[in-house]
């Protein structure tokens, strides 16, 4: 929450907790001021301590799957399985992923979930720590990160010399590549790899893209 936000430590905690007792294979955590901006350095150090106590003081790892057998935990394990097979024979039934979303199926579902939560919240249904209870009596206005401006200028000075040194025509011709490909079936992570070795960026490989297949406007939800 961007209130509080040293509240977000300890819930970022229990969230982590919650992951590695369900067996997560990787696991990153939030930093404490990630409601308000990128986050300090400070806070993202604050966040790798998190796992790294989790990881080497706990012992929570120790143990495969120490929660199996909790009643709660299976229990709630197969509520969310029997609720998740719902959503895919949904899904299914309007014909697929793809045409979920471009019904506005998903969209709708997620904006309706979000508005509920926000309600259950505005009418104090569900507690939030800091928010719409146990408020600060003065708001918390933590240390924010500063992003030097001349670090674009910087980064354009040095996109124009890359772009200066390479072989245009062979980018050229990767992009051709990528754009032929694109209108078929081939697999194209061969040629993207191949036109950023000859020093095709980002930018103009996404744009070679956008040129084929356009680019996705969720539709009005309402």
């Amino acid at each position: 929450t961007a209130q509080q936000p040293m509240n977000n430590i300890t819930r970022v905690t229990i969230q982590a907790l919650a992951a590695i007792l369900g067996g997560t294979q990787s696991l990153h955590t939030n930093s404490m001021d990630e409601a308000l901006s990128l986050p300090t350095t400070h806070s993202v150090q604050v966040a790798l301590r998190t796992q790294q106590i989790l990881a080497h003081e706990s012992g929570v790892a120790d143990t495969v799957d120490p929660l199996g057998g909790a009643y709660a935990v299976e229990s709630l394990t197969d509520e969310i399985e029997s609720r998740a097979k719902e959503y895919l024979e949904n899904i299914d039934a309007i014909g697929g992923a793809l045409a979920a979303v471009e019904s506005g199926y998903m969209q709708r579902e997620i904006q309706e979930s979000a508005y509920r939560t926000q309600k259950q919240i505005e009418r104090g249904e569900t507690i939030v720590v800091g928010v719409n209870a146990f408020q600060a009596d003065e708001p918390t206005t933590p240390e924010r990160l500063k992003v030097d401006p001349s670090i674009e200028q910087s980064q354009r000075a040095r996109l124009k010399e890359f772009r200066a040194k390479r072989d245009k025509d062979q980018v050229e011709i990767e992009l051709q590549r990528i754009a032929s490909a694109a209108r078929g079936q081939e697999n194209l992570m061969p040629l993207f790899i191949e036109a950023v070795d000859a020093g095709a960026t980002l930018g103009e490989i996404c744009k070679c893209l956008r040129e084929i297949w356009g680019e996705y406007r969720s539709p009005s939800i309402f």
